[in-house]
């Protein structure tokens, strides 16, 4: 919590913009509703995860409320850098406002520019800003014009329009007014389960001189490669990949032991919620558990009856 956190004022913040620039391609760990926490950013960071994202913030509530900057963004001082967090805003000053209390803790903000959801979109967020290019361009230029620190970096994720002609041009918009880079996802808005347009995110690499990172997907290292080839993207974004397999950064095909441990050991240490410690081991353990397996774990109610199941089942 911020309030825990005043004294990191002095903590490692990194330049996040050095791992673009280290020839090697940037694996990413995507904001995820509940899930991209500091504990579980803590575990894939132990499995070759280069940058986390936050979960999506909305500016205006954690400028507003200590309550919500206190249960939405918790940090510590030194293993969880190069951090990112998200913000849903559409307004300049508000996100402005938002970067300010997370800069002295954090290595940059994102403007998320591509969440779908109905709510989102019905107030003014998330994916319904591609189509307002001058709104994103101020608001980068606000957060770009009144955080003092240059290496704080201010990038935004978004999705591709029908039209690609357009998103190119939001994307440039953006890049003339200092955005950091870009991660596209490579979905319209309208897009649930097709498959991504990796062609499109070439083309808006082929247009842009700034890091364009690729979203969409991505469900191994192997797939991170092709992408990377695919595209030519600096970057890569994973979601429900690493949910699946926190250690799939690492080359695991599948989520090892050892991970399945750390993260019990993490989520206890960071004393996280027993809903959020079960439905993580739930998506761990999907590729290596049985039907039956998973009927009796999914259900289990308590921390002490899943590190009973574990002792018993795997020896974790």
């Amino acid at each position: 919590m911020i309030g825990d956190i005043v004294e990191t004022k002095q903590c490692q913040v990194k330049d996040p913009m050095d791992l673009f620039h280290s020839g090697q391609v940037v694996k990413i760990c995507a904001p995820m509703v509940r899930y991209s926490k500091l504990a579980f950013r803590t575990l894939v960071r132990k499995y070759s995860c280069d940058l986390c994202y936050t979960p999506m913030i909305v500016a205006a509530d954690f400028v507003r409320s200590a309550k919500a900057r206190d249960s939405e963004f918790t940090t510590n001082k030194v293993g969880d850098h190069p951090l990112i967090v998200q913000f849903a805003a559409k307004e300049a000053q508000v996100l402005c406002d938002a970067a300010r209390i997370v800069s002295p803790f954090a290595d940059g903000i994102d403007l998320n520019c591509g969440c779908p959801q109905r709510w989102a979109m019905a107030e003014g967020y998330g994916a319904c800003l591609i189509n307002k290019p001058e709104l994103v361009q101020d608001m980068v230029r606000h957060v770009r014009n009144q955080i003092d620190n240059p290496r704080f970096s201010v990038s935004i994720k978004i999705r591709i329009h029908e039209d690609l002609k357009r998103t190119v041009d939001l994307c440039q918009k953006a890049e003339a007014t200092g955005v950091s880079w870009i991660t596209v996802h490579g979905r319209s808005v309208e897009e649930r389960h097709q498959p991504v347009h990796y062609d499109a995110i070439k083309i808006v690499k082929q247009s842009m001189s700034i890091p364009i990172v690729a979203n969409g997907d991505i469900k191994t290292l192997k797939d991170a490669e092709d992408v990377h080839h695919l595209t030519g993207a600096d970057g890569v974004m994973v979601a429900r990949g690493l949910l699946a397999n926190p250690a799939m950064f690492a080359g695991y095909e599948e989520t090892p032991l050892k991970c399945i441990q750390d993260w019990v050991d993490i989520a206890l240490e960071h004393g996280t919620p027993f809903t959020c410690f079960h439905h993580h081991l739930m998506y761990m353990m999907e590729r290596i558990t049985s039907k039956q397996e998973k009927k009796v774990f999914n259900v289990l109610s308590s921390t002490s009856a899943v590190l009973d199941y574990l002792n018993d089942h795997y020896g974790v």
